[in-house]
């Protein structure tokens, strides 16, 4: 999640050191931290800025909750108060981090053979990563919406089968088409728990589309990225 916050009007700020800086592709990378004992829940956020900058963003935590370092994903907004500055940060830097907040979990009450259904687009695949990562063995298929090909970030961390790319601008996904499109030709029950994490617009086509799929609204859960 990105959505712009004063650092001074926050507390419980703390400087983390960059570990890695791993690039995904020309706009996109994930920034590697040190965790310094900081716990969360798979599917939280935290406020991330550059450490003399006046401004943080929210990023929904990339990494699983048993690593020992916190990762996020980051995608370069041109013009924008943090991630440029962010991506001219080097290893052995620092980033203001605070502590992580959210309620974009998975409810640990539910049987663990429950059947999910991750809907993300663009970064907004950060929690999915997190939750897959730190649940082996869940039960999920992961739609994520993109518009080409080279943004299927880290596609190689979800089971075979489980993760279908949609891509809207070229064909190189498994399905050639928006993500909203697929999920209509490819409803997946009532029975199921549906996680939303992207734009707004795309948000609110799925609560439609599930709503007309017959899916109670207690089965979708939403995370909008700004």
């Amino acid at each position: 999640m990105q959505k712009e916050v004063p650092v001074a009007n926050k507390i419980k700020t703390d400087l983390h050191e960059i570990l890695q800086i791993r690039h995904l592709t020309d706009s996109t990378f994930v920034l590697r931290i040190e965790r310094k004992g900081l716990t969360f829940q798979a599917g939280q956020h935290v406020c991330v800025g550059p450490p003399n900058g006046i401004h943080t963003r929210e990023y929904s935590i990339y990494s699983a909750e048993q690593d020992d370092y916190l990762e996020i994903l980051v995608k370069e907004v041109e013009n924008g108060l943090v991630s440029p500055s962010l991506k001219k940060l080097k290893s052995g830097g620092f980033v203001v981090v605070e502590e992580p907040v959210g309620y974009f979990t998975i409810n640990k009450a539910l049987p663990k053979n429950q059947k999910y259904v991750f809907i993300a687009s663009g970064t907004g695949i950060s929690p999915f990563h997190s939750f897959v990562l730190s649940t082996p063995g869940l039960n999920y298929t992961l739609l994520h919406g993109v518009r080409h090909g080279d943004e299927a970030y880290d596609a190689d961390a979800y089971e075979a089968g489980r993760y279908v790319l949609c891509t809207s601008r070229d064909d190189s996904g498994n399905y050639k088409g928006r993500v909203t499109q697929y999920l209509k030709k490819h409803p997946f029950g009532t029975d199921v728990h549906y996680y939303l994490c992207g734009n707004c617009n795309m948000i609110h086509d799925v609560y439609d589309i599930l709503e007309e799929q017959g899916v109670s609204t207690d089965n979708i859960h939403a995370e909008v990225y700004f």
